[in-house]
């Protein structure tokens, strides 16, 4: 599956448009563009997007946790998106942060995550490409 890079208004957009929870960007710009539902059999992986942000990949099935104030947060990448415990999308972890404090927070410090391939929570911070 090929991966297009889109920025934030676009990604918006796109967000903004879809009718369901299950409905992927993908399904949006197959809309757009009038090319009709996809067919299962063409693309079995048509659920495993991914989710880059400043060059940190979050496969999807990725899980987010957080811990504010003794209460645990969580989130996960699913339908290409990441979703928070109550379903709503996040478009980058200092938002899905803020929707949690109230205040700007460096998101990337403070989320962990688990891939699908860890075995161990980490830092997403830990993730970005060093510069």
């Amino acid at each position: 599956m090929a991966t297009i890079d889109v920025d934030f208004e676009v990604y918006k957009a796109l967000t903004i448009r879809r009718e369901t929870e299950e409905m992927t960007c993908n399904d949006v710009l197959r809309q757009l563009l009038s090319l009709g539902e996809q067919k299962s059999s063409e693309n079995a992986t048509e659920n495993l997007g991914a989710l880059v942000y400043k060059g940190a990949e979050f496969p999807e099935g990725t899980q987010f946790r957080a811990t504010y104030k003794g209460q645990t947060y969580t989130g996960a990448i699913k339908g290409g998106v990441w979703l928070d415990e109550n379903g709503k999308v996040q478009n980058s972890p200092s938002e899905a942060a803020y929707s949690i404090t109230g205040n700007h927070v460096n998101g990337w410090r403070f989320w962990e995550c688990r891939r699908p391939s860890d075995t161990a929570w980490r830092s997403i911070d830990s993730l970005r490409p060093k510069k």
